[in-house]
């Protein structure tokens, strides 16, 4: 397995991470649950997981009223996308 294709993998189990990790806040939000802290969601977003937390976030309907949050997503969307150009071109 090559150097990109390694990236790659570990990029979408990140992606898929935060994607699952987005869901278990939202249920435990409507469990009055301890939750998941923002600044950990805002963070997994920059940190490659900037799809992963889009998905999750549109998909559960949670955090999407936030401004700063579509902003997070956006620019971690970018970051993934950057990584992924480099990585491939």
């Amino acid at each position: 397995m090559s150097i990109k294709q390694m990236v790659s993998m570990a990029l979408v189990v990140w992606n898929l991470v935060v994607f699952i990790t987005y869901g278990m806040d939202k249920g435990k939000a409507r469990k009055n649950a301890y939750r998941i802290s923002e600044k950990t969601l805002l963070l997994m977003s920059y940190f490659g997981g900037g799809l992963g937390a889009w998905a999750g976030g549109t998909h559960f309907r949670h955090k999407t009223q936030k401004k700063y949050f579509q902003l997070a997503w956006a620019i971690g969307v970018l970051i993934d996308a950057v990584i992924m150009y480099w990585m491939w071109k």
